[in-house]
């Protein structure tokens, strides 16, 4: 006899199906080689890990706009962060050094995030020096320039998208580099 005991889990609104598709997507954009190869990102476990967690921010930060999506922002976060734990497993991190090294992914998913925002939110140049000393090691300032018009522009695109369609995961991300992102 099977015991029931999936009634004490917390209920997920988005199924498992959603969550895999719209992290798949958030990591496919992060892979695209254009970043690395015209916009300076070091092709480097960090400069990828930079690169997930610009595309994972602009994805939960239009996500706090609809309502209802609280959980599905949540499960994506897991998401992230269980990729993260499998990533550091494969690399041969041992046991003990794992919680350490998964502290400082969420001291550094928060604290960009918070700089983001803020730079966002303050205009002008702020985004893009925010990207330069974040993603590209503080160097290549016109790279970064290029990389924060994306970025506004991906936020834009988001945020034209249908709800229902980013609960549902049947968005796209904007193209990496459009010939008209002007910074």
């Amino acid at each position: 006899m099977l015991w029931p005991f999936n009634h004490f889990r917390k209920p997920r609104l988005a199924p498992r199906g959603t969550i895999e598709a719209i992290y798949g997507m958030i990591v496919t954009q992060a892979r695209e080689p254009i970043f690395y190869r015209d916009l300076g990102v070091p092709d480097t476990v960090n400069g990828r890990f930079d690169l997930l967690l610009l595309h994972l921010w602009l994805l939960l930060r239009r996500l706090r706009t609809v309502q209802g999506a609280t959980e599905l922002s949540q499960a994506l976060f897991d998401r992230f962060c269980e990729d993260m734990d499998d990533n550091l497993r494969e690399m041969g991190v041992g046991d003990q050094t794992v919680p350490k090294r998964m502290r400082a992914f969420g001291e550094a998913f928060y604290g960009r995030v918070q700089a983001y925002d803020q730079a966002m939110e303050g205009g002008g140049e702020a985004l893009a020096s925010s990207i330069c000393k974040n993603i590209l090691n503080g160097t290549g300032m016109d790279q970064a320039k290029r990389l924060a018009a994306y970025a506004r522009d991906t936020e834009a695109d988001l945020g034209r998208t249908d709800e229902a369609a980013l609960l549902r995961a049947s968005f796209k991300f904007p193209p990496a580099l459009p010939e008209d992102v002007t910074p």
